[in-house]
C-alpha cells in the first residue's frame, strides 16, 4: 500500500483515560464483549483493508491493553492464564485486532525487567492511561533476524537512532514507538518515542495476503532524537527471564483464537448450506460420518492445544516469580510446544472449513478464505520446524533453549 494519507492516522491523545479493570474476570468479560462488536465488521475489513481505528481505540481504551502492569504501578498483574485467554478472544473475532496488541504487553513486561523504578513508573502510568506501543523491532534483509543493523548513539544526556524496520505491527496506530537498536558493541537498547517524534516516518505499506489490518509496514529512523529516560538497556536475554516465552506465547494464543474462528465458522456454513455428499445416503451434511469425525478431530486437536497453553502460561507465571535457568527453559519449552500444537491446528482448521464445507464456500461473497489467510501468515513468524528441534534437545541432552525473542 502507499504511504498517502499516513498522517491520518496518526493517533490523538486519549482524551479521557482508559477504563481500570479491577479483577482478571472483568478483563475476559470485556474481551467477550468487544470480541461480539469486532467480529461485525471483521470480513468486510479483511476484504477492504480497512484500517480498524475505532475499534482498535476501544479495544484500548477499555483498559485490557493496561492488564499486565504490576499492582505496585496501579495495575492487576493479571496471569498470563487470563492474558492468553483475552488474546484468543478477540483473534478469534478478528486476527488482525487480535495481533495489534502482540508486542504492546512484550513491552510491559520487558519494561518490568529491564527499566528502571522511574521509567517504569513513566511507561505504566502512560499505558493506564490508554497509550498504545507501537513496534519497530524486526528488520529485513539482514543475516537473520537479531542481525540488528539500526544503531543507536550516545549524544550529550539523549540518544540519536537511525536504521529502518519493518513487520512493525500497529506502529501507525500506536502513540509511542519503542525502538530496538544496537550501539557500536552490539548492546541492545529500547528507546521508546512518541508516534509524531522528528525524523520517525512510518509507511502504510504492508502489503501481505493475510493480517491484512495490523498495518505492520515500514518504519523509517532518522536521526531521531530520545532523551536518555526513555532509553532502556535490555538485559532480559542475558538474564533468566521468560522474556522469550512471553513473546511466544501471544503469538500461539493469537493462532489458538485463528483456528477457534475457522473451526466455528466450519460449523455454522455446515449446518447452514453444505450438502450431503450423494454416497453419504444422509438427508443432511451434519449427518454425514466423515464430516462428523473430522468436527471432532478438530475441536479435540484445539482443546489440546489450549490445554498446553494454559500449561506455558502458568509456567510463565512462575518463572516471572521465581527466576531461575531451569523455570525460564521450562517456559520456553512449554510455549514451544504450545507454538506447534496452535500452528498445526490453525493451518488444519483453515484447510479443513473448506474440505467440509464445499465448492460453494469458496466464492468471494463469504470472504471465508480470510480464515487460511491470516493463519498461514501469522504461523510464519517463527519456524515451527526449529520448535520440535528445542524441545527434543531440551528432553534428550540436556540442551537449554538459546534466550532470544523467538523462543
Amino acid at each position: 500500500m502507499s504511504n498517502l494519507n499516513v498522517d491520518s492516522y496518526i493517533q490523538q491523545i486519549p482524551k479521557q483515560a482508559a477504563h481500570r479493570i479491577e479483577t482478571e474476570q472483568e478483563a475476559i468479560e470485556i474481551a467477550k464483549q468487544l470480541a461480539a462488536k469486532f467480529l461485525l465488521g471483521a470480513a468486510e475489513r479483511d476484504q477492504q483493508r480497512l484500517l480498524p481505528v475505532d475499534e482498535l481505540n476501544a479495544y484500548s481504551q477499555s483498559g485490557l491493553w493496561a492488564i499486565r502492569v504490576p499492582k505496585a504501578f496501579g495495575g492487576i498483574d493479571a496471569s498470563y492464564r487470563t492474558v492468553v485467554e483475552v488474546f484468543k478472544i478477540i483473534a478469534e473475532a478478528d486476527g488482525s485486532l487480535g495481533q495489534i496488541p502482540q508486542n504492546h504487553i512484550s513491552i510491559v513486561d520487558t519494561l518490568l525487567f529491564d527499566a528502571s523504578d522511574s521509567q517504569k513508573k513513566f511507561f505504566y502510568d502512560l499505558v493506564l492511561k490508554g497509550i498504545r506501543f507501537g513496534n519497530a523491532f524486526s528488520e529485513i534483509g539482514n543475516k537473520h533476524v537479531a542481525d540488528f543493523q539500526t544503531k543507536i548513539k550516545k549524544q550529550g544526556n539523549d540518544y540519536i537512532v537511525n536504521g529502518k524496520k519493518f513487520f512493525s505491527t500497529g506502529a501507525l496506530l500506536a502513540h509511542w514507538i519503542p525502538i530496538v537498536a544496537v550501539d557500536d558493541e552490539a548492546n541492545a537498547y529500547l528507546a521508546i518515542t512518541p508516534r509524531d517524534t522528528a525524523g520517525l516516518t512510518i509507511r502504510n505499506d504492508w502489503s501481505s495476503f493475510g493480517q491484512k489490518t495490523t498495518a505492520s509496514g515500514s518504519v523509517e529512523i532518522e536521526n531521531v532524537r530520545v532523551p536518555a529516560e526513555y532509553v532502556v538497556a535490555i538485559h532480559s536475554f542475558e538474564n533468566p527471564t521468560p522474556t522469550g516465552a512471553i513473546s511466544q506465547i501471544l503469538q500461539a494464543a493469537i493462532d489458538a483464537g485463528l483456528a477457534r474462528s475457522a473451526i466455528e465458522e466450519t460449523i455454522h456454513y455446515v449446518k447452514q448450506h453444505t450438502r450431503p455428499w450423494i454416497d453419504a445416503k444422509q438427508d443432511k451434511a451434519t449427518e454425514d460420518h466423515f464430516t462428523i469425525a473430522t468436527i471432532g478431530d478438530l475441536k479435540t486437536r484445539l482443546q489440546a492445544a489450549e490445554a498446553v497453553l494454559d500449561l506455558a502460561a502458568d509456567q510463565i507465571d512462575i518463572a516471572i516469580s521465581e527466576v531461575s535457568e531451569e523455570n525460564s527453559a521450562q517456559a520456553s519449552i512449554l510455549v514451544a510446544q504450545a507454538k506447534i500444537l496452535t500452528t498445526e491446528i490453525a493451518i488444519l482448521a483453515t484447510n479443513k472449513l473448506f474440505e467440509l464445507a464445499g465448492t460453494r464456500s469458496t466464492l468471494a461473497a463469504h470472504n471465508l478464505d480470510r480464515h487460511w489467510r491470516n493463519a498461514r501468515t501469522h504461523t510464519l513468524h517463527d519456524p515451527v520446524r526449529w520448535k520440535y528441534y528445542v524441545v527434543g534437545n531440551y528432553y534428550l541432552n540436556d540442551i537449554q533453549p538459546e534466550r532470544h525473542a523467538w523462543l
